[in-house]
């Protein structure tokens, strides 16, 4: 039996193993969580032990810890590969729009439903079984291998650049590879070459000294929410372009020849449709979809809690109110510049009737990757082995901080995205989902690479 015959014979067993993962609930953000976080390194501590990994352990940071295991006995010769995954998972609220419970794992059509079900831990527990089904029909692998596995990724990674500079010895590696991106649409695998970077950032206004009744002040005090919304829809011009000054100064001009070749993916406005439900785009004036979500930036309000919002009515003016913004950028913005812009720019929107303050979150810089590497052209052949078609090469809207720490430590080093989502799995959103499918295929694509690396496949 090879580890291809192996991994099919023990599937169903592998779909049980993700299943226990995605019942603990390690959402990072929340500090009632933070004994989950620990349960789920725990987990994969112990999982990658019992596959065969050496040196399973888990690594402190100054958040939540980072998990390391290792398989060097492939020799000096043979390349080394890191990879990387997350095992932390996003709130799950609205919690009454899921069908079923976000950590009870649930079957339907072909689908397996739990928050992180395909960000990130199904796509992590792929590279596992990968390593798993080679190392039990072979007894070794055909490269070194190095995992780090990291719980605070839905947080942008904030202690994710402290860590990799102080183990910066223990990761190197001859390629990197990362599985938390996705396929451009089903069995059409997709290779993303760039991630945005981001800044996140909250705003805070404050009005009155406590809640007012609406009826006693109304009129006579600047309510916060109202504050709040005039500020916010004054961050973007009436087309939709963001109204920072500076925000665009350092953003490259589109190269012509990758603008054609994405105009060349299966995927546009129809597309966009099915996938959104809305009724028309909207957004920056004179480029494509494609070119919106990959190659420009982008200023977006993530969430706004102010007033209230129970059952029936309360007159009350609110005393305070809290605005989540992100900010997507691309490659040359810089994100420690863009949050003193749009703080800012913020701070002189803002009324004398209010108090405003501006914090930031976290930020993480955007990445480019080689397409042309190596380490990318054998994923690309690993894709098409494992799924039966070539894969697309396109710009990632989202943003994977680590990537630009790792090019960072390692000059370079390749990095090859292997992802194996979709567009409709809902990573941040309710009813999250994996295809099985995919989980299936993206554990044979993984063991053609690892051999495709080391030149026996």
């Amino acid at each position: 039996m090879n580890a291809f015959e192996y991994a099919e014979a023990n599937y169903e067993t592998y779909v049980d193993q993700l299943k226990e993962l995605l019942r603990i609930p390690s959402v990072s953000t929340l500090p009632e969580h933070r004994g989950d976080i620990r349960r789920a390194a725990e987990w994969l501590r112990d999982h990658l032990e019992s596959v065969g990994l050496k040196r399973a352990e888990i690594l402190p940071s100054e958040g939540h810890p980072f998990v390391y295991a290792e398989w060097l006995e492939a020799g000096a010769d043979a390349p080394t590969v890191l990879i990387y995954g997350h095992y932390d998972v996003q709130p799950v609220d609205p919690l009454d729009e899921w069908i079923s419970p976000p950590f009870e794992p649930t079957e339907r059509g072909g689908n397996l439903y739990a928050r992180g079900a395909s960000d990130d831990k199904g796509q992590t527990l792929i590279n596992i079984k990968a390593v798993e089904a080679l190392l039990a029909t072979e007894g070794k692998l055909p490269v070194n291998v190095k995992f780090i596995l990291e719980g605070e990724e839905e947080i942008g990674s904030p202690n994710a650049a402290p860590f990799v500079r102080a183990h910066r010895d223990r990761l190197q590696a001859d390629v990197v590879m990362i599985s938390d991106s996705g396929l451009l649409a089903p069995g059409q695998p997709a290779m993303v070459y760039g991630l945005r970077g981001m800044t996140y950032l909250e705003m805070i206004v404050s009005g009155p000294r406590v809640d007012l009744h609406s009826g006693a002040f109304g009129g006579t005090v600047h309510n916060p929410a109202q504050a709040i919304a005039e500020i916010i829809a004054a961050l973007h011009n009436p087309d939709g372009s963001v109204n920072v000054p500076g925000f665009y100064d350092k953003v490259r001009p589109l190269d012509p020849v990758e603008c054609a070749e994405l105009a060349k993916l299966p995927w546009g406005e129809e597309q966009w449709h099915e996938e959104t439900g809305c009724a028309k785009p909207w957004g920056e004036p004179g480029f494509t979809l494609v070119e919106r979500t990959g190659l420009r930036p982008t200023l977006e309000i993530n969430g706004i809690g102010v007033g209230f919002f129970g059952a029936g009515g309360k007159t009350v003016i609110p005393a305070r109110g809290v605005a989540k913004i992100s900010c997507r950028l691309v490659p040359d913005q810089d994100p420690e510049e863009i949050f003193r812009r749009v703080r800012d720019r913020i701070l002189a929107l803002a009324p004398d009737t209010v108090k405003v303050q501006v914090n930031k979150v976290t930020a993480a810089q955007p990445a480019l990757i080689d397409r042309k590497s190596p380490a990318m052209q054998a994923a690309a052949r690993a894709f098409e082995a494992g799924f039966g078609a070539k894969p697309v090469f396109i710009r990632g809207g989202g943003s994977i901080p680590i990537v630009a720490l790792f090019q960072e430590a390692m000059p370079g080093v390749p990095v090859a995205m292997m992802g194996y989502g979709l567009p409709d799995d809902s990573g941040h959103s309710p009813n999250e989902k994996f295809t099985l499918a995919n989980f299936r295929k993206g554990i044979t694509t993984s063991i053609h690479y690892l051999k495709l690396l080391a030149g026996s496949d």
